[in-house]
């Protein structure tokens, strides 16, 4: 199978929105992760891919984990410091993808993912094997939306298509290339291959500010990728919010989720 290629500093322009406007993970769900895995204070917690550092300042927050986050972006690991340092929690963030896992980075109970786990998945799930001590686990988390009212949702998608046609067409030949695969498929063909899924269903009221910020922090609709139309795009989409909901509010019903790999 091919390796879906690395794309160097992608996210460079979204760490201001990321943290902010994305969905953030319930405690409740880090809550019951932790504890269906046994996760104990001093535990090693690798959070890959760690952007602005959510999930391992969470696991150190509320489980006393011992984390440390690696990301290839320099201005995601400043916001995951800053995060560390808002929480009164202690973390090591380093420059670095998948690529640069080693040793050095062993022995983990677990190594957490999140939305990150896209580049050469089974080397990186065979290296991870190798790191990982008896009863570790890799965990993915994601979220999926069940509905947004009004149909708010249709309407970033339409100004996305509109004002970055290119990226989002570029986004849709990756997600459905061969190298696509669903991440479960890649789990049961390694070492942590005992799968198990937590969900936390939670309704949410977010205004257009909200939205933009969100947008702004996809790596296909982000200023970097925008460039000169980051303008036109806020400004069209915010007219198309307006449209939608005169009073500026929306809902949205998402489960945030964690899919639990355990050693086969």
């Amino acid at each position: 199978m091919t390796t879906v290629p690395f794309e160097h500093r992608r996210f460079r322009s979204t760490a201001a929105y990321y943290s902010r406007f994305r969905v953030p993970y319930p405690d409740a769900l880090i809550e019951r992760v932790a504890g269906r895995i046994g996760l104990s204070p001093g535990d090693r917690l690798l959070d890959l891919g760690c952007g602005p550092g959510q999930i391992g300042i969470a696991f150190a927050r509320l489980a006393g984990a011992d984390v440390t986050g690696l990301d290839p972006e320099p201005e995601m690991l400043d916001a995951a410091r800053e995060g560390a340092a808002a929480a009164g929690i202690r973390a090591e963030f380093i420059l670095g993808s998948s690529y640069d896992v080693g040793p050095a980075f062993g022995p983990l109970k677990m190594t957490a993912m999140g939305r990150s786990f896209h580049w050469d998945r089974a080397a990186t799930l065979a290296m991870l094997d190798k790191l990982t001590e008896p009863g570790g686990t890799v965990v993915l988390f994601g979220d999926r939306h069940i509905s947004a009212s009004p149909a708010w949702r249709e309407a970033v998608d339409s100004v996305s298509e509109h004002l970055s046609p290119e990226e989002m067409r570029s986004e849709r030949q990756f997600r459905r290339g061969p190298d696509f695969g669903k991440h479960e498929e890649f789990l049961l063909r390694s070492a942590f291959r005992n799968l198990e899924r937590i969900g936390i269903v939670v309704e949410r009221t977010v205004d257009a500010d909200e939205i933009v910020g969100r947008a702004f922090s996809m790596s296909v609709t982000s200023p970097q990728a925008l460039g000169g139309r980051t303008m036109q795009f806020e400004q069209t989409l915010r007219n198309e919010l307006a449209a939608l909901s005169p009073d500026g509010k929306f809902t949205e019903i998402v489960e945030s989720n964690a899919l639990i790999a355990f050693r086969g």
